[in-house]
């Protein structure tokens, strides 16, 4: 059984303990607030504001991570091009249609192709196992992309990107609350092992507008979770019965809901969201243990903040596997109900 885990990702009620137990008044200050976001943003536009268009990608690594580059769809054709991944033909990924749970809402999957003729002799050459995932919003105005590859005993080259292309009007703080839901859609790679498979859960984004004062509340989750094979095979009976042995609790039924850290400077002006998120498992001695843990990147959008796109990228010791981790990149796009 694994070692019990202190962890630092609060809950509401506990936040609101903490927040409780203070002494002596709060100091507020007057104005707009302006703040820092407590999360590094991906690399992307410099100095963005709230009138604006933002891109943001992730940024390069030795690990491959963000090597994928110029991410373009070509709505005439269906298909998705991606730039800069070694051994995935002409770089043109093709749609795919058979996947079920794997096509919620805004999103779709492309794969690129398995192999591409030699330029001189024509001789067909092995191409390595991409995917790619394309969510648009309904009214166009936000999109992302992630591509991963399971032809690595590590992470592969891959990258994401997420971005708005109009304005967003923030509410004053006196208007309150926002609550924006939708679908959740990931692909899984990892280290140690190769291969690669999706994810899927339901989300719901809340944001209080008037608090905190330095960058105002942001909660959030990812509940409802599965995990399907790079065939769109259901495999969340075998996640949870690793879970179970790993965590000595034959008790788990269902994956963990991913839950956001709440504190301030999650906001900023520009309409740019960032924070951590983990979700945690019950073990056979009734303690919780921390399992997954990351961060999560959004833009808000229009002119009635009326949408959300965003990037959650997570890891998590594979509990199918010894030294295996799992890497989970997921992109949503959220409406207010």
């Amino acid at each position: 059984m694994k070692e019990t885990k202190m962890s630092r990702y609060a809950l509401p009620l506990a936040a609101l303990l903490a927040l409780a137990s203070c002494d002596g008044a709060a100091i507020i200050k007057a104005g707009t607030p302006d703040p820092d976001l407590t999360t590094e943003l991906p690399p992307g536009t410099t100095n963005p504001t709230a009138s604006r268009g933002i891109k943001r990608y992730e940024a390069e690594t030795t690990d491959g991570s963000g090597y994928a580059q110029d991410f373009t769809y070509n709505a005439a054709a269906d298909t998705f091009t991606v730039d800069n991944l070694a051994f995935d033909g002409d770089n043109t990924y093709t749609r795919l249609t058979a996947l079920g749970a794997l096509n919620p809402g805004p999103f779709r999957v492309y794969e690129g192709p398995a192999s591409t003729p030699d330029s001189v002799t024509g001789a067909a050459i092995p191409q390595f196992l991409h995917r790619a995932i394309l969510g648009t919003s309904t009214s166009g105005e936000v999109e992302f992309a992630i591509v991963r590859t399971g032809s690595y005993v590590n992470y592969g080259f891959g990258g994401f990107v997420y971005s708005r292309k109009g304005k967003v009007t923030l509410p004053l703080p006196s208007t309150g609350q926002a609550r924006f839901e939708g679908d959740y859609l990931a692909l899984r790679d990892f280290t140690g092992r190769s291969g690669i498979e999706y994810a899927t859960g339901d989300m719901t984004v809340d944001i209080d507008f008037a608090d905190f004062n330095d960058g105002r509340a942001v909660k959030g989750s990812v509940s409802n979770r599965k995990v399907y094979d790079v065939n769109g095979t259901d495999i969340t009976a075998q996640v949870v019965a690793g879970m179970q042995d790993t965590f000595d609790n034959p008790a788990i039924s269902v994956l963990p809901t991913l839950v956001f850290a709440v504190g301030p400077g999650h906001v900023d002006n520009a309409g740019e969201i960032a924070g951590d998120l983990a979700s945690h498992v019950r073990n056979g001695d009734g303690q919780d243990e921390l399992y997954e843990s990351g961060n999560y990147y959004a833009l808000l959008s229009g002119e009635g903040v009326d949408e959300v796109v965003g990037i959650i990228v997570v890891t998590a010791e594979d509990a199918r596997y010894k030294n295996v981790t799992v890497r989970e990149t997921g992109g949503f796009i959220l409406t207010r109900p």
